[in-house]
């Protein structure tokens, strides 16, 4: 918690009254709520000033001035926050927030997912100074982008350098009336009804970005993870194959599993691997998934986009694959950990660092 947080009661928590003496905050939708006796009108606008624009210090000003005990609002603020309803954020959260009633309202709802959780405040800011690469403006990597402006990263670039089909119409992507037109701008088209105010230009050549997402479909087998790899920067596989969305594995150079140890492993379990990969990569891929599909492989990737930016919690596709097989409905997490004979030494740093006794990140 920062030295003076904003609370934030998310609006749309229920805050219900039981009798004239009593309310309940949240406890409809299967989670614990937070019942609150006595609260009498002064109560209730203090709940419904919880807005995050002010810090807790000017919450128990106000609320005290008005004539609510300072103990009652140390109370009240207190069990919110046990009960997971409240979420605080920073100063820089708000700065961090586009002007505007349009932009504060999409922010509303998107601020208390980003505060949620140890460390919460500052997140919001820490996303909005995220620059993200989507290489491929694909049936799952156009949504990606628009989910990822929507929920909040400052700077989405898309690039890709062919044309839009009627293949790759897909619900909040490429649209039907973009066929013909670069893909990439029918991408950033798409980002901007999410966010109009989302940066979308190019990274400086002497900046890097936060994340490069690769969404074709055979981007394992493609040489740009390896200047990916080389330059330090992590990248995430996010793509339909066939009938199958795949995301990940995260690769973060010089310290866990990179691409070329998954594709080793398969050369392991085929030796004709190489030859079939090599054959992959050279066709011009074509457009599959159903809609379900792509979107689906795209929210999926978004949570671990949003994991990496925000430092909540380790990504689950760390050395991992979470693959989507419609209609099953839960993904299957295949591991790819790092192969002894890979040139990016993943393996050999992991076997030094568990002979100094230390342990090694999973």
């Amino acid at each position: 918690m920062t030295e003076s947080p904003h609370p934030l009661l998310p609006p749309a928590t229920p805050v219900l009254r039981l009798d004239g003496r009593t309310l309940q905050v949240g406890g409809v939708d299967g989670r614990s709520g937070v019942r609150v006796h006595p609260a009498g009108p002064d109560v209730g606008q203090l709940l419904a000033g919880l807005d995050g624009r002010r810090s807790e210090r000017a919450v128990r000003a106000q609320a005290t001035a008005e004539g609510v005990p300072a103990g009652v609002v140390d109370d009240l603020l207190a069990g919110l926050r046990a009960g997971g309803l409240l979420s605080d954020l920073a100063a820089a959260d708000l700065l961090a927030t586009d002007p505007g009633p349009a932009a504060a309202a999409r922010a509303s709802t998107e601020l208390p997912a980003a505060a949620t959780g140890p460390g919460g405040a500052g997140r919001w800011h820490a996303r909005r100074l995220s620059a993200v690469v989507i290489d491929g403006a694909t049936r799952v990597g156009a949504p990606l982008a628009a989910v990822l402006a929507a929920s909040g990263v400052g700077r989405v670039h898309v690039r890709d350098r062919g044309a839009a089909t009627a293949a790759d119409a897909v619900v909040g992507g490429v649209s039907a009336a973009d066929e013909g037109r670069p893909r990439a701008l029918a991408a950033a088209d798409a980002v901007r009804r999410a966010n109009p105010l989302t940066d979308l230009r190019p990274l400086p050549t002497d900046q890097a970005p936060d994340l490069v997402v690769l969404c074709r479909p055979w981007a394992a087998v493609d040489p740009l993870h390896v200047s990916l790899h080389r330059d330090g920067v992590p990248h995430l596989v996010a793509t339909v194959r066939g009938e199958t969305g795949v995301v990940g594995p995260l690769v973060l150079p010089g310290t866990t599993s990179c691409l070329r140890c998954a594709d080793a492993h398969r050369r392991d379990d085929d030796p004709a691997w190489p030859r079939l990969a090599a054959q992959l990569a050279a066709a011009d891929p074509v457009p599959s998934g159903s809609t379900v599909t792509c979107l689906l492989t795209a929210a999926t990737a978004a949570v671990q986009v949003l994991a990496h930016l925000d430092g909540a919690a380790a990504p689950a596709v760390l050395e991992a694959t979470l693959e989507l097989r419609l209609p099953g409905p839960l993904p299957v997490l295949r591991r790819w950990p790092a192969h002894p004979a890979c040139p990016c030494g993943a393996a050999a740093a992991r076997m030094a660092g568990r002979q100094r006794g230390q342990c090694p990140r999973e």
